[in-house]
């Protein structure tokens, strides 16, 4: 298996060619990485987000697995932090929200992002909105500055969801919340699948078991944890098959393992 760094890397230099791509070719992808997902016959996570107000579909790069600004509890005035912002789209969504005595902050680790979203502020010449460089596990991002934390199909290519759910924490103010719509996996994932790089920048073997998932949210400090929204994720076998080609063919599988996106929410406590 690759290092976290190595990862790192593959995630992106992926996300960068992603960046210039038509929201048709992410959206038939696992989580946007066409070298994952073929041909774009498939939508296999994305929702779509037509019609919310703040949409814009140049920011959309059909990279999500849920829409967690639906379940935020988003309010006029807030700070926002969207982290792996990508091209801004749920940034603008919830620049809408918040209004214009609101603010938006969006990271990602992605030059090519971080320009894309540019990009996308100035012509539509919103000012309460900011984009910046950094990494999830590190944030540049005050403490205690935060209302409330998204995320869309991020934190699966995070390699420690503990540090990133600990500078969640950290930048959130005393009874703040995040909502985050992320991949999960119920079941054990074979260990020859999670070794194939390709399919971690895909948002698939990065993907941590449900439970353990929830588990780290609980042992960070969080409260009042719920889950919204479920659906299952299903990627078609000969996909599989394609992508796992450096595997031996009765590898190439799933195993028992189920993908599920989940939106998961929950608040840093008040005291």
């Amino acid at each position: 298996m690759a290092t976290p760094e190595q990862l790192k890397d593959i995630v992106k230099d992926k996300y960068t060619v992603i960046a210039e791509q038509p929201l048709d070719e992410n959206a038939a992808s696992c989580c946007g990485t066409t070298a994952c997902c073929g041909d774009g016959t498939y939508t296999i996570m994305s929702d779509d987000y037509t019609g919310r107000e703040g949409y814009i579909a140049e920011a959309d790069l059909g990279l999500g697995c849920g829409i967690p600004t639906d379940h935020a509890g988003i309010q006029p005035g807030m700070t926002v932090l969207d982290l792996g912002s990508g091209a801004g789209n749920d940034v603008f969504i919830a620049a809408r929200e918040v209004g214009s005595d609101g603010l938006v902050i969006g990271v990602d680790m992605t030059e090519a992002m971080i320009a894309k979203a540019e990009e996308n502020k100035h012509k539509l010449g919103i000012s309460h909105v900011d984009f910046r460089r950094g990494e999830i596990e590190a944030l540049p991002v005050d403490s205690n500055s935060v209302d409330v934390v998204v995320s869309n199909c991020v934190l699966n290519l995070v390699p420690d969801k503990a540090a990133a759910f600990a500078e969640i924490l950290r930048v959130l103010k005393p009874g703040g919340s995040f909502t985050v719509s992320d991949i999960v996996v119920e079941g054990e994932m074979p260990d020859a699948l999670r070794s194939v790089a390709t399919m971690y920048a895909g948002c698939v073997s990065g993907a941590e078991r449900q439970e353990r998932y929830l588990e780290i949210i609980d042992n960070t400090g969080f409260v009042d944890v719920t889950v919204p929204k479920r659906k299952d994720i299903v990627i078609p076998a000969e996909i599989l098959e394609k992508e796992l080609a450096e595997l031996p063919p009765e590898q190439r599988t799933m195993g028992g393992a189920r993908l599920l996106s989940v939106t998961v929410r929950a608040f840093k406590p008040a005291g």
